[in-house]
């Protein structure tokens, strides 16, 4: 994470991409809170987390970190790719006896592919539901889970959420399923190495700090990921029961 090809001074490298890396993964952790309320059934859990969807489009607060958020992945993304093209243009030849496992891990070795399949994620993930609650006609919930009228109807992402995983409101549900779950298996192998990069970056990760900073990059890389494959599935397996 300390090498950047956009920016030029090292250490605005090593900062603002150590930065982001990390600011991301608070974002995820924040991400992954709102979106288990889809554990929760009925009305309830639908009001639950429409008054959630509401709360990340329209606090103020909230929209300056989607900006930063955005930024951020932008950034990531043009200069990941950037870095593995002049990467692959450096090292034209692959000789025999280089063994790069020895000295690094596969997700170091691959974040290039992993970046651009996380990205794809992205922005599929944003046209079919961050586009749709903005752009697109949307059902509306209009009274609370004890029948009270609500002065402002919410918008109504909780069932554009289930019908995107409903075999019986989308035919490619069950694909739609799978491909979440890769993305989640990708992200898991990014987060393993970029978490613990991102501390380093920022120059936290000495001798003191080194294990735990590893061990919970560990934890983070599989805990946060499956939390979010779980989902889908949950969801999917739900409505065909």
């Amino acid at each position: 994470m300390s090498k950047s090809a956009i920016l030029k001074s090292s250490l605005a490298k090593k900062y603002w991409m150590g930065f982001t890396g990390l600011f991301l993964c608070v974002f995820l952790l924040g991400h992954l809170a709102g979106n288990l309320q889809l554990f929760m059934t009925g009305v309830e859990g639908q009001f639950q987390f429409n008054e959630y969807a509401k709360f990340m489009t329209t606090n103020p607060a909230v929209k300056i970190l989607s900006y930063v958020t955005y930024i951020s992945i932008l950034f990531h993304a043009i200069d990941g790719l950037i870095l593995t093209i002049r990467n692959a243009k450096a090292r034209p030849q692959k000789y025999a006896y280089n063994k790069p496992s020895a000295n690094s891990t596969w997700a170091s070795r691959n974040m290039g592919v992993l970046g651009t399949v996380l990205l794809a994620f992205i922005v599929t993930h944003m046209t079919n539901f961050w586009a749709k609650m903005h752009f697109s006609e949307v059902p509306f919930m209009t009274a609370d889970p004890e029948g009270k009228i609500l002065e402002e109807p919410l918008k109504d992402l909780h069932t554009i959420v289930m019908q995107f995983f409903n075999p019986a409101e989308n035919s490619m549900a069950l694909v739609a399923v799978i491909l979440y779950v890769v993305s989640m298996i990708a992200i898991g192998f990014h987060l393993s190495h970029g978490f613990q990069s991102g501390f380093q970056s920022l120059g936290f990760k000495n001798e003191k700090y080194k294990s735990i900073i590893d061990l919970s990059g560990k934890a983070f890389s599989i805990v946060v990921p499956l939390l979010f494959a779980i989902i889908p599935i949950y969801l999917y397996v739900i409505q065909v029961m």
